[in-house]
């Protein structure tokens, strides 16, 4: 049974990694220390003798019995919401972070993939966003923690490649969708579903021109297995090229909803990008991979898993202390 480590894996992306690589027949180790993921995501597979949770901060020391065949590290706060209360916190896990997982790797003669993200290109000047474009990033804006704290990743998990012949993948991320979202993560989509859920008006900050590409959670984890398995160490776009603005996906939302809501327009925040749309062909020549559900399709199943929730739960705000971590 080949053995996981996967860092993060009470977020979002993390638990329906640990779903697939459980399915796939891996002794999975799930790390967290549960700043922004919560154990919820994984409760449906704690009592599986083929995982294990481990509560740890990466920033410190990590220490793995035994062997180890893979490493997917994907510990960080990946929304604006997060990474604005928690600056430091985002810098250190992309660094000290990645430089911990990256001397587990070694030591243990594993395979490394990193997630990276669209966000190191910036508010592009390209469109759409190949591998080799080198970006147009705010070093010392809002959201400069998050993305140097990605580029940073980047280069020196290259730099372990080159000068220690590691064995590393990079998957570079675009917005991506599904069960599990976080409604008060501060992301476009699940902050749609939870204001038309509970009767309020949808937000758009900016005039609602801007584009993103969104990508179902299933397409995405079904090509993070694939680039693992491949021999290709540098980076790899992974997103859905299908483009649509703001404005047209509020529409598709009180749509889905059946809602009435009103869309109401807020001051566009500083260094957010206006265009976001993968060029995806390394992937589809490489993994042979493209995404495969529509965005009609995946936004009924992501409305339904919503649906689910209490009225409570829907209305529950974020109280997570950060206050410590922020120091740190």
């Amino acid at each position: 049974m080949p053995r996981i480590l996967i860092t993060g894996a009470a977020g979002f992306l993390g638990s329906h990694l640990c779903d697939r690589f459980i399915d796939e027949g891996y002794d999975v180790i799930a790390m967290d220390n549960l700043i922004t993921g919560d154990l919820e995501n994984i409760s449906h597979l704690r009592k599986l003798p083929e995982f294990t949770f481990i509560n740890h901060d990466i920033t410190e020391h990590i220490h793995i019995e035994d062997n180890l065949d893979y490493i997917l590290h994907f510990a960080s706060p990946a929304s604006p919401i997060d990474y604005l209360k928690i600056p430091i916190q985002t810098l250190k896990v992309g660094s000290l972070g990645t430089h911990n997982c990256l001397g587990l790797a070694r030591s243990k003669g594993a395979r490394i993939l990193i997630a990276s993200t669209s966000e190191v290109y910036g508010d592009p000047q390209v469109h759409p966003q190949t591998e080799e474009y080198w970006g147009h990033v705010n070093p010392i804006g809002p959201r400069g923690v998050y993305d140097e704290a990605k580029r940073f990743q980047e280069a020196i998990t290259m730099a372990y490649h080159t000068y220690h012949g590691l064995e590393i993948r990079i998957a570079r991320i675009f917005n991506t969708y599904g069960p599990r979202m976080r409604l008060n993560d501060g992301r476009v989509l699940p902050a749609f579903i939870g204001q038309a859920l509970r009767g309020e008006d949808l937000t758009i900050f900016g005039d609602g021109t801007q584009t993103r590409s969104f990508c179902f959670v299933n397409d995405l984890v079904d090509g993070i297995y694939r680039l693992l398995h491949s021999d290709y160490s540098y980076p790899v776009n992974l997103g859905n090229p299908d483009e649509i603005s703001i404005l047209q996906f509020a529409e598709e939302v009180v749509q889905l909803t059946g809602t009435n809501q009103k869309v109401v327009f807020k001051d566009l925040p500083k260094d957010d990008p206006t265009q976001r749309k993968p060029d995806i062909s390394k992937a589809m020549k490489i993994l042979n991979w493209s995404p495969l559900v529509d965005r009609s399709k995946g936004l009924k199943l992501t409305f339904e898993a919503f649906q689910k929730l209490s009225l409570a739960e829907l209305n529950k705000q974020d109280h997570r202390n950060f206050k410590n971590y922020s120091k740190k």
